[in-house]
């Protein structure tokens, strides 16, 4: 009993410190939602998905002053927006090691529905390394807990034992599932939105859909599946390259390609700009030339 005793403490201790770093977020359209400080200057960050509805942004801060929020930019691959705040007195939570989290932690989900913290208690669940989430995104590491997905999860802060706090919860990333976006995660995407207002994506300007190769061109591309090019934009970097509709996409950077994700790696930020192999299959004989990664536009919703 003292051992339960002790731990509520030590539970009810977090939680209140912890609980400074959320506030909450208010639009015209939908129902509250969550956000965390990221530096004590006003800036926080969000889940995209939970307040991309949302007109004219008010932010409940831990001192009950209510201030207006500006969107600063935003990352639906990764499901991360970021918020200037007009308050003060601000607190960022000290971020912790993601690559020490591992299935079984005990973990706290904290979300600020009103004006006051909102606490959920779970464990990690899943812990492994990166992953990629099914809009492109890429997390540093792909971390899944055991907590309820009721409506205002997303956005919460994940605290471990001590209050440590091991990144932002989110339900908008895999069906049915509370998905982490770890600390290196939230740095890199969070410093890029704030240098360019987005986060920098690569771009061919081709639409595909996946085939299966026949056993003879299997056999001599050293595959089973490819992507087949339904589409190629205008002006766009494979145009430039020399692709055509038709043509059967086998690899990109020296890598195969079966599937669209497959093409992710090489659309990274650092690689705008760069020379890239590509191999494909036209009238039947495999061909190699090399494509240059463009920007994608800040408009272009779809595509590669």
């Amino acid at each position: 009993m003292e051992r339960l005793e002790a731990l509520s403490e030590e539970l009810k201790t977090l939680i209140a410190t912890s609980g400074a770093h959320v506030v909450r977020l208010e639009g015209r359209r939908g129902a509250p939602a969550t956000g965390v400080v990221w530096s004590a200057d006003g800036v926080v960050v969000a889940a995209h998905h939970s307040i991309d509805e949302d007109d004219e942004l008010e932010a409940g801060l831990p001192s009950g002053e209510t201030v207006s929020a500006a969107r600063v930019g935003s990352d639906p691959s990764t499901d991360l927006a970021v918020l200037r705040l007009k308050g003060s007195g601000l607190t960022a939570p000290a971020w912790g090691d993601s690559a020490r989290i591992a299935a079984g932690d005990l973990v706290v989900g904290l979300s600020r529905p009103g004006r006051s913290i909102r606490a959920e208690l779970g464990i990690v669940a899943r812990a492994a390394g990166e992953w990629r989430a099914p809009a492109g995104g890429r997390l540093d590491r792909y971390v899944e807990v055991s907590l309820p997905l009721r409506p205002g999860l997303s956005g919460s802060l994940l605290a471990g034992a001590g209050g440590v706090a091991l990144g932002l919860v989110t339900a908008g990333l895999l069906r049915g599932a509370a998905l982490v976006i770890p600390p290196p995660t939230l740095k890199r995407v969070v410093e890029a939105i704030l240098a360019n207002g987005h986060l920098r994506r690569g771009y061919l300007g081709i639409a595909t859909f996946p085939v299966r190769l026949g056993s003879a061109v299997a056999r001599a591309a050293g595959q089973d599946g490819a992507l087949l090019v339904s589409g190629v934009e205008p002006e766009s970097p494979a145009e430039r390259a020399g692709l055509l509709l038709g043509d059967v996409l086998l690899a990109l950077a020296g890598q195969p390609v079966g599937g669209p994700h497959d093409l992710s790696p090489a659309l990274e930020p650092e690689r705008i700009g760069e020379r890239t192999p590509l191999k494909y299959l036209r009238a039947g004989e495999v061909r190699e030339g090399a494509i240059t990664v463009g920007e994608r536009p800040r408009a272009e919703r779809g595509g590669r």
